[in-house]
């Protein structure tokens, strides 16, 4: 059925419905199994291989490398399916598509040819940039010389996706202190990745720790932190909001299936069953129109990181610069509305049920711990202060890459 006829809007181009269909058969097969690799802890390796046969990490490369040249809105529409079918593999494969924009954004030929060539094959690339305790100003882990050639030393924390994956794309410091990128193989020598997420949310992300023990590191997979794709920050929060808008769907699914199927009512009902009463009706009403809402912010959101795309190689420097910028605002703009229209969504589903949803083999919790765990990345209190500051004083919000201690006081430092 089209997006149009189950009522959640046309897609954002006239090809979607053709695009969607490639993976809608992926992500029902995806779906079916999801509430029981939730419960059992199951890690999504198959679902994730279903995916890059269907070429689904290459969709945004152009048709000639490979890919279905899908547009960024595209895409976001496409992660709301995938989160709606299962969360955790869509934030599996979060850091795998910023790579992929990045890819698509540089200016290095020989950069975009080797990686083109890699994505299209399948390939998929995890995360490890954020360290347990570190500085805000400088990773812990480093990129030295051994024997002739490069190696990386250090340990991470929140690598998410990376045990699925091929490569990792890794932040470090480089050997002069300045700030890199860079991407090793996740089967090279030195390089250990650990199962150990323990966070209530998202706990088939294979968030884990991973360690870096003299990894070896190919000259051409070092990257300054000023070359990587400039609207990154929207981009990752974007794909967030994208993934909580799918779980927004799913409850929307969940809460509308056990409605229809629940057979025991209450004496001071508004009706024989609950799938007549009109009280219930709402809640459920409410439900599916707080996820269509959110949908819908999120693809308006995805535009302008369109926009910012589009200027990438137009040969006007301001008007990348004010496109990124406002990239960042959109994205924020929407965290907000978007976590909380489906936050409450997430509890608001068991007042269409009785007690029996709370059963553990429902998996219904699910969709608060996933979404609460979502949403805490990128704190959403400050988010409001920056869409605000530009609104009063013209501010443009500030780029955010790292998270850490800082060496002095933050309202020092900022100023």
């Amino acid at each position: 059925m089209s997006q149009i006829n189950s009522a959640w809007g046309a897609g954002p181009s006239e090809r979607y419905e053709t695009l969607a269909s490639r993976f809608r058969p992926v992500f029902a097969r995806i779906a079916e199994g999801a509430v029981r690799r939730e419960l059992e802890r199951e890690l999504a390796f198959e679902a994730i291989g279903w995916l890059k046969e269907a070429g689904f990490g290459a969709v945004r490369l152009p048709v000639e490398a490979g890919g279905q040249g899908a547009t960024l809105p595209e895409l976001a529409n496409l992660l709301i399916e995938l989160g709606e079918a299962d969360s955790n593999v869509a934030q599996a494969l979060r850091v795998h598509f910023g790579v992929v924009e990045d890819i698509l954004n540089t200016r290095d030929e020989a950069r975009r040819a080797r990686w083109f060539k890699r994505i299209a094959a399948g390939e998929t690339v995890g995360s490890a940039w954020t360290e347990a305790g570190g500085s805000l100003e400088a990773f812990g882990t480093r990129l030295g010389e051994k024997g002739g050639g490069l190696v990386v030393n250090g340990a991470k924390y929140y690598t998410t996706g990376s045990l699925y994956a091929d490569w990792i794309d890794v932040g470090a410091t480089g050997p002069q202190g300045e700030e890199i990128s860079l991407f090793v193989r996740t089967d090279a020598p030195g390089v250990n990745i650990v199962d150990d997420w323990d966070g209530f949310g998202q706990v088939l992300s294979v968030s884990g720790t991973t360690t870096f023990a003299d990894a070896p590191v190919a000259q051409e997979e070092v990257v300054l932190d000023t070359d990587r794709f400039r609207y990154g920050a929207a981009f990752y929060q974007l794909y967030h909001l994208a993934t909580i808008a799918g779980i927004g769907r799913a409850i929307t699914r969940d809460v509308a299936h056990a409605v229809a199927a629940r057979r025991r009512t209450y004496t001071h009902a508004n009706g024989a069953s609950s799938s007549q009463d009109p009280q219930v009706l709402a809640v459920v009403g409410r439900i599916r129109g707080a996820a269509y809402s959110a949908g819908a912010i999120v693809l308006q959101a995805a535009g302008s990181l369109q926009r910012a795309f589009d200027t990438r190689f137009a040969g006007d420097d301001e008007a990348e610069e004010r496109a990124n910028a406002i990239a960042e605002l959109e994205t924020a703009q929407a965290q907000t509305v978007v976590t909380d229209l489906i936050l409450d969504s997430t509890t608001r589903l068991f007042d269409a049920l009785g007690a029996s949803a709370t059963r553990k083999p429902l998996g219904l919790d699910r969709h608060w711990r996933n979404v609460r765990t979502l949403s805490s990345h990128n704190p959403r209190i400050y988010k409001d202060r920056i869409v605000g500051d530009f609104a009063v004083n013209g501010t443009l919000p500030p780029y955010q890459w790292r998270i850490g201690q800082p060496s002095q006081p933050v309202k020092q430092a900022a100023e």
